[in-house]
């Protein structure tokens, strides 16, 4: 059965307004519409990818009055609207307050524009649960939600509690901040946006930056580690990913051969045939740097009096938010500035800068595109900034310069055009010179390896792998379940073993053969597990390995006179039946790493009470299990991230495990070693039992072996196929198997 697609933003791709008593339909052309339409188009030319219905949720940005009017002369042929209705005051505290004066500055690096209101979050979260009565409305588990953009952090959990299957995309459109930058939020709303957002199954970022902050938060805030940009939360696997958001860059590239535009192109060409033209376009926002890139061009003048009556400045400011003070302040700044200008340096000739404070149409904003000598795209801060792939893409006859902020998302992925610090004024200016007196050869080189790329990663592009990569993450966990072993299943396995002639069988010691203990010392095993072990082991066709994270002395002590084979430490040592105990090859034998840890745990030992640190041949653990849950938790947040710098160049990993924080040999663990094991030996039957994340390795390799029965002791996921709730419980499966020969 076909999925329905249920796209969800702040506002409809519609609106509608009043003309002489009337009311006008008009289609939105933003960004995310021409995505979204893009590849719903796509989709639709596949059977496989095609949804069955398309849904748009939003605000129309009318009365429902009106609304209802206008429901008959709404085209639905590509998208059912959905309506959320919101209450005046609510929608100002939630858009304006929230959304605007909160989030938006802190994101953008404006942190001293915030404006922290206790009722902005309150209607915040009022308004997304107006956005989710809709969805309760209209939604069903198997459909396919996408949530876009910061107005909606709270939405993807609202739904995921009420729908626990439903598949849910989101993507964020903005830049996503650094952790010290999150923080300064109140820590009630840091907590409730992070989880808010792990409603999702999907969560996109235009960079890696962006990912790499919002994993680092989630580090800080709810003390989450990722595995390759994945998540485990809720028992649920959730996946961090980089979609650069793009264009249709045929739309644009074409765009030039257009009557209307060569028309208008030719029109400013003629007007200023004898100057250099720079353009500039943007929304009113202070993030976007108008004031330092006229400050900049400004400085250009003072550097290079030459290009006076050379160079004109055609700069677009396009309405947007100004009953916001801080926009409204913009604009009037920028007003006087331009004025100033205008008058101390231009002549009744010559006007260093044209301003226009409206609207553009297509045509008009192509033919400034392609008229143009340079585009001026110097935000202070911008998610992606699709302005520069529009000029870049426009430029069919590869003549142009793009002078682009480093700031913007873009950047990462223009890396020909011309790059400035747009805080520099100097360096701004004289970044203007270089690319007013850049070859056209250059310019068409450079313009050339940025229109392939921008095509070749097109706004479908972008659509069908933010899709891929959702429905992929969901087929990743369909393995990683909780599935408690019954009867039957019970049943099966003491089958299985009896059938075989050649056994596997691999134990975890501590929280899988027995219970935590306050202290390592105090889990020694007791004679019940050592005779179940015995039995089992004394069995030709048992071949047995306790693969622990503990010391290899300790390991030898307790369990040393079985007839099995031990590892220790994740894999650093290996006593098989009959030998000594072997260091592996790639085991670092360096202490000088150790005692510079050492240093650094102690100093959380002496800051948390009742931590310890268990010292290891070839690693170092921190234990937290005794001490107070709430401060031990923001402890070991605090010393993975600072051992995590630390290690960055060595060949050492951090590892967070079962209440410890443990630092050992990179590459080294319990999956590396049964991928050994399994390329030794053949067996007909594997049983691979274990209780912590160290034993997700394990898990993973023995995934595709049909003939493993893997087990996860607690009501964790895993990606071992069963789970027993307790060590007791394991210990009398595997007495309930040695019972049958």
């Amino acid at each position: 059965m076909k999925k329905r697609l249920f796209i969800i933003s702040n506002r409809l791709p519609v609106n509608i307004e009043k003309v002489d008593n009337n009311l006008k339909v008009n289609i939105s052309a933003g960004g995310l519409v021409t995505a979204i339409d893009s590849y719903i188009n796509f989709a639709n030319q596949n059977s496989d990818t095609a949804f069955s219905e398309n849904f748009w949720i939003g605000v129309p940005g009318c009365s429902q009055g009106e609304w209802a009017q206008a429901q008959s002369t709404l085209d639905n042929s590509e998208y059912e609207y959905l309506p959320v209705f919101i209450n005046h005051h609510v929608y100002d505290l939630y858009y304006n307050g929230l959304s605007n004066s909160v989030i938006w500055p802190l994101f953008h690096y404006f942190p001293s524009f915030a404006e922290y209101n206790v009722d902005y979050f309150e209607n915040y979260v009022k308004a997304n649960k107006d956005f989710f009565n809709v969805v309760l409305r209209n939604v069903r588990e198997h459909d396919v939600v996408w949530i876009h953009d910061y107005h909606l952090f709270p939405l993807a959990e609202m739904i995921r509690t009420h729908y626990p299957n439903i598949t849910i995309g989101f993507f964020l459109h903005i830049p996503f901040p650094s952790y010290e930058l999150f923080r300064m939020m109140p820590s009630d709303w840091q907590h409730q946006i992070l989880t808010g957002i792990l409603g999702a199954d999907l969560i996109g970022f235009h960079t890696i930056d962006y990912a790499t902050h919002f994993l680092k938060c989630l580090q800080m805030v709810l003390g989450l580690e990722a595995e390759l940009n994945v998540i485990t939360y809720k028992n649920r696997l959730i996946k961090i990913d980089v979609f650069p958001i793009s264009i249709d860059y045929d739309k644009f590239n074409s765009a030039y051969n257009y009557k209307e535009v060569a028309t208008r192109r030719n029109f400013y060409r003629k007007q200023f045939s004898d100057q250099k033209i720079l353009f500039s376009v943007d929304r009113l926002d202070y993030t976007k740097g108008v004031f330092s890139r006229l400050k900049a061009y400004e400085w250009f003048f003072k550097l290079y009096p030459e290009y006076k009556e050379k160079v004109v400045l055609i700069i677009v400011v396009v309405p947007s938010r100004d009953t916001i003070p801080k926009y409204a302040d913009r604009k009037r700044e920028i007003d006087e500035f331009i004025g100033n200008f205008n008058s101390s340096i231009g002549s009744i000739t010559w006007k260093p800068v044209i301003y226009q404070y409206n609207h553009l149409n297509f045509t008009e904003l192509m033919a400034l595109y392609t008229a143009c000598d340079m585009a001026l795209i110097t935000p202070l801060r911008d998610g992606m900034n699709l302005v520069a792939k529009e000029f870049v893409s426009s430029q069919q006859d590869l003549k142009g310069v793009l002078l682009l902020s480093e700031m913007a998302g873009a950047a990462r992925e223009l890396t020909e055009a011309l790059l400035v610090n747009p805080n520099d004024t100097q360096g701004f200016a004289m970044k203007i010179k270089e690319g007013l007196e850049m070859s056209k050869d250059e310019q068409s080189g450079h313009l050339r390896v940025m229109q392939k790329r921008i095509k070749a990663y097109d706004v479908k592009a972008w659509a069908e792998d933010f899709f891929t990569q959702l429905y992929r993450i969901k087929e990743k966990q369909k393995d990683f379940e909780i599935m408690f072993i019954d009867r039957t299943t019970k049943q099966y396995l003491y089958e299985q073993y009896q059938a075989s002639n050649k056994r596997l069988l691999l134990l975890d010691y501590d929280g899988t053969l027995v219970s935590f203990a306050h202290t390592p010392e105090q889990a020694r095993p007791p004679g019940e597990l050592l005779t179940v072990l015995k039995k089992l082991a004394k069995n030709t066709s048992n071949e047995i390995y306790i693969i622990s994270g503990r010391d290899s002395s300790t390991l030898q002590k307790w369990l040393g006179h079985l007839p099995l084979n031990i590892v220790a430490e994740h894999g650093a040592k290996t006593r098989l039946l009959n030998e000594e105990w072997k260091t592996d090859k790639n085991i670092i034998i360096n202490e000088e790493w150790k005692e510079i840890i050492k240093q650094v745990m102690e100093v959380y030992v002496k800051r948390c009470a009742n931590t310890f640190i268990e010292e290891k041949d070839f690693s170092l653990v921190w234990h937290f299990r005794n001490a107070d849950a709430d401060q031990a938790k923001i402890r070991a947040t605090e010393l993975t991230d600072e051992l995590s710098q630390i290690v960055h160049n060595l060949n050492l990993q951090v590892l967070a495990g079962n209440k410890i924080i443990e630092v050992r040999t990179k590459g080294i663990d319990k999956g590396y070693i049964v991928k050994q094991l399994l390329e030794e030996k053949t067996y007909d039957f594997v049983l691979a039992c274990g209780d912590d994340n160290t034993d997700e390795d394990m898990f993973k390799v023995l995934a595709g072996f049909n003939e493993a029965f893997t087990i996860k002791i607690g009501d964790a996921a895993s990606f071992a196929k069963y789970n027993l709730h307790t060590p007791q419980m394991m210990v009398s499966l595997l007495e309930y198997l040695g019972n049958a020969e």
